[in-house]
């Protein structure tokens, strides 16, 4: 029965690891990463809507006191 030849097996396990770190860091290099995000200011408006003006109240039929 023949022997099975292993001694091409480190060269190989190698470079296949050589090879896939490689390609990963090609594509995590790839990827465009954001500086720091800074805050933008936002200006509120001040829009006089009638029913933002005072408060409401809406009673829900089960919030109502029994009768």
């Amino acid at each position: 029965m023949p022997q099975l030849d292993t001694s091409t097996w480190f060269i190989t396990i190698v470079s296949t690891i050589l090879t896939l770190f490689t390609i990963m860091q090609l594509k995590i290099s790839s990827y465009y990463y954001y500086t720091n995000p800074e805050p933008k200011m936002t200006k509120m408006s001040k829009s006089l809507i009638p029913w933002q003006v005072k408060w409401t109240k809406i009673y829900s039929p089960l919030s109502l006191p029994l009768r």
